[in-house]
């Protein structure tokens, strides 16, 4: 059963001309996981060709910020897509849990998009062992859709700024987890004592040591915290505008 508020929101939705964007995020949802299967298939399966230990190179696939942030999008981008074309349709915004699911894995695929142009583009690595199409996507193509996505997408909800919070607990969570097990994990290529899925994790590389490391760590989380501020900003932003299309009983 619909209500005045209910039909008024559709219409607001399709007056933007975005009534496909569901789509475009299946689509890219598609992508991404394409580019995920292309590069395992290329890592994993270079170990097992290798015969090099397959559950540690597994498990240091799953490791790389950027593969956690591909895949947690993918999934959300499913379920924003399945959600606005099902229950979603007139209704005038993302439900809660998907509103701050959706500004986690924006903040984490601009954060992805950032920090490998800036940082690690230049650095070279093995001939093979990168699916240059694969690389593209999860660290240009998928982080820009996440932007626009932000930027354009209909039905986009008000949170508050305690999502910051929740948008900062996987970083901090994967940090932790990194640099407890990098020094206890053998590099199963190189075959040294640890392995850090990024070089500016990785004390070794400098000489100062950890200190370098924290510098990085501190750059980074400002970073995240800003890119998180400003995804919340945003939504905040956009969900006023989309009240305000609502008539007064909403």
């Amino acid at each position: 059963m619909t209500t005045p508020a209910t039909e008024a929101a559709t219409r607001s939705v399709e007056a933007t001309g975005l009534s496909w964007w569901p789509w475009a995020r299946v689509a890219v949802a598609a992508l991404i996981i394409a580019a995920l299967v292309a590069q395992a298939s290329v890592s994993i399966g270079g170990a097992v060709d290798a015969h090099r230990d397959v559950a540690t190179t597994t498990v240091n696939f799953f490791s790389f910020f950027t593969v956690l942030s591909n895949l947690l999008a993918a999934i959300v981008l499913a379920w924003a897509a399945g959600w606005a074309l099902t229950a979603g349709r007139a209704r005038a915004g993302d439900p809660r849990g998907l509103a701050i699911a959706l500004a986690c894995v924006t903040t984490y695929m601009i954060v992805t998009g950032i920090v490998y142009n800036t940082l690690l583009r230049g650095i070279p690595l093995p001939q093979g062992t990168t699916v240059e199409w694969a690389n593209e996507v999860l660290h240009v193509a998928g982080p820009l859709f996440l932007l626009v996505d932000l930027l354009l997408a209909p039905r986009r909800r008000l949170l508050g700024w305690g999502a910051v919070g929740a948008v900062l607990a996987f970083p901090i969570v994967w940090l932790a987890y990194t640099l407890v097990r990098g020094p206890v994990t053998v590099n199963p290529i190189t075959g040294d004592a640890w392995w850090y899925p990024y070089p500016f994790l990785n004390p070794h590389t400098f000489a100062n040591g950890y200190g370098t490391v924290v510098l990085y760590i501190i750059g980074i989380a400002i970073v995240i915290a800003a890119v998180a501020g400003g995804v919340v900003g945003v939504g905040r932003r956009r969900g006023r505008q989309g009240m305000r299309a609502l008539p007064e009983s909403e």
